[in-house]
């Protein structure tokens, strides 16, 4: 917007922590908004996308298996996390990301990675269950149709990886945490699949999160 604008270092390392976008980034945002804070985000996440657009077409045949154990051993996940070059595979960014996964992963018990991925059968069962509840509440059909496919949505926020809130910021989901990582380290990312186990539980089918495909920025 203005060139007067006088952008501060503390700005630029708001807005860093907020997106994870590059120094130059920032500035960049911030100049061209007013430096207002929101505004800039905004104008990270236009920009940010049309860059990942632009990436989402190059392989990721790098990456790392992060995982962790929790609870004195009851507790373990694996996930893999891929990249397209082994140099950003060791980078300190990429690691910490695909540990913050497998904790998400841990605490939160996720089934599969993104919607696309939840059988028809699960979906179908979900919703006659859901109906079955609203419908004793006598609402017209249309409000029906909007109050279950509310409950639907939480369901995939609850059940797919992508679309659960970040246990460290909810106001973030895993998958904006994943878009941040891939603007960090200047490459596409994508998460293909994660396995929790819990000791006494059986695993099942659905716990190989990816099934369906690989998530990727």
């Amino acid at each position: 917007m203005s060139e007067k604008v006088r952008i501060t270092a503390e700005m630029v390392k708001q807005l860093r922590e907020r997106t994870g976008a590059g120094v130059m980034d920032c500035k960049r945002a911030l100049q061209e908004t007013g430096a207002e804070l929101s505004k800039a985000m905004d104008w990270l996440r236009e920009h940010g996308a049309a860059r990942a657009e632009r990436r989402s077409s190059r392989a990721t045949a790098e990456g790392t298996i992060g995982c962790y154990v929790h609870a004195g051993g009851k507790i373990g996940v694996l996930v893999e996390v891929n990249c397209e070059t082994d140099f950003v595979a060791r980078t300190p960014d990429f690691q910490d990301f695909a540990h913050q996964v497998s904790m998400q992963v841990a605490a939160q018990h996720a089934q599969y990675l993104r919607r696309e991925d939840v059988p028809q059968a699960v979906l179908e069962k979900e919703k006659a269950i859901y109906r079955a509840q609203v419908e004793q509440e006598k609402k017209p059909e249309h409000v029906v149709e909007r109050i279950v496919q509310g409950k639907l949505d939480r369901f995939f926020q609850d059940m797919c990886l992508l679309e659960q809130p970040f246990i460290r910021d909810p106001e973030k989901t895993v998958e904006q945490l994943m878009k941040e990582t891939a603007a960090k380290v200047g490459e596409n990312i994508r998460i293909g699949r994660f396995m929790r186990f819990q000791v006494g539980e059986p695993t099942g089918e659905t716990e190989c999160g990816g099934s369906g495909g690989a998530a990727e920025v």
